[in-house]
């Protein structure tokens, strides 16, 4: 069974970011989100909020391979061995998105060269969308249904009120 490794902090997990999933899970028998605690980000949601989002978001997703959401607060190559993963995936939405992943695979391959990296560049009509760009639509009482699910619409609007 290949196990691959699809890593965030989901804060909140967007149609991109679903799009990654969906097309990574093409690719694995069995892909784990990863959501990462990251406190050095000051996330939106805390981390069940998030676990549960992306739970529930991936359940709704017709694909073949087992879906496993998982939280870390360590590496992601140490979180990668910790699921029994071969492959992280990783998504691009541009050239800047690049320059920083490069370093990543640097970085992780120097510690074990045995996991490969893959990258999927984001669906075009996806490139656009982060998940910080979302939460400052939503604070300012934008509408953010072009870049989220009826559900994560629903939280965002919860925690802005």
């Amino acid at each position: 069974m290949r196990t691959g490794l699809y890593a965030g902090t989901f804060d909140p997990i967007t149609l991109g970011h679903l799009d990654i999933i969906r097309r990574g899970c093409q690719l694995v028998d069995r892909l784990v989100i990863g959501v990462a605690i990251n406190r050095d980000k000051g996330p939106l949601f805390d981390l069940d909020e998030r676990v549960e989002m992306v739970t529930a978001e991936c359940a709704a997703l017709d694909v073949e391979a087992e879906i496993v959401v998982h939280a870390f607060e360590n590496l992601l190559i140490d979180c990668a061995h910790d699921v029994g993963a071969t492959v992280i995936i990783r998504g691009l939405r541009a050239v800047a998105d690049f320059e920083y992943e490069y370093q990543m695979v640097g970085m992780n391959r120097a510690m074990d060269d045995t996991i490969e990296t893959v990258f999927l560049m984001a669906e075009a009509k996806y490139q656009a969308i982060a998940s910080k760009l979302v939460k400052e639509i939503a604070r300012l009482d934008g509408d953010v249904t072009k870049f989220v699910t009826p559900g994560v619409n629903s939280a965002l609007s919860r925690k802005y009120g």
